[in-house]
């Protein structure tokens, strides 16, 4: 899937690519700890990491074409307030992040729905997603986007290196219902279906 700059807008947002502009939203975004808690990155400290993560993580996806890597705008100043993304990888992987200020608002669902319907447009056959079982806010986000819970798994998390317990839900965008993603469990040892899900 070619990264092509797309911009995407829903009633209230807009989502287009970072930019060289945006590195004090993403300080802001990426350095606050408690929406960071359940990411795999430790949060940016200042501002030359935020650039540096601003070119590791967006800048060198888009050069590369690699995946959709939204910033999350609202209309009304066009001012990153989170992300939205589908990695580019076999996993197509679906990830998100809203500052705190914008919780409970129903941001992340309309992002996610119209990054979905671009992943579709795009001709991706499925997208996945991961959260930890800590973070049960997070699968009600993903099944509000439509997927469904197909198992869970333990992984050494990297770079923190602490041992977590991932849900993975999955959404099928070409019609097959029956496709499951089965890297991760095929990849970690300890895997399994809840039945309370």
């Amino acid at each position: 899937m070619k990264n092509k700059e797309v911009m995407l807008e829903t009633e209230r947002l807009v989502l287009r690519n970072f930019t060289e502009n945006d590195i004090e939203a993403i300080e802001r975004i990426f350095g606050d700890e408690e929406i960071n808690r359940f990411l795999p990155w430790f949060p940016v400290k200042n501002r030359k990491e935020a650039e540096a993560f601003f070119q590791e993580r967006y800048a060198s996806q888009y050069a590369g074409g690699n995946g959709r890597h939204y910033a999350v705008c609202l209309k009304t100043d066009n001012i990153p307030i989170g992300y939205v993304n589908v990695s580019g990888d076999d996993s197509r992987d679906f990830g998100y992040g809203l500052l705190k200020e914008f919780w409970g608002q129903g941001i992340i669902t309309e992002a996610g729905i119209a990054a979905l319907e671009q992943a579709k447009r795009d001709g991706l056959p499925f997208v996945t997603a991961t959260h930890d079982i800590e973070n049960s806010k997070s699968g009600a986000v993903l099944r509000r986007l439509g997927m469904k819970y197909c198992y869970t798994y333990k992984e050494q998390w990297q770079p923190k290196d602490i041992p977590v317990f991932f849900r993975m839900y999955q959404l099928n965008l070409d019609g097959d219902s029956d496709r499951v993603y089965k890297k991760y469990w095929e990849q970690y040892e300890i895997h399994f279906v809840e039945d309370n899900l």
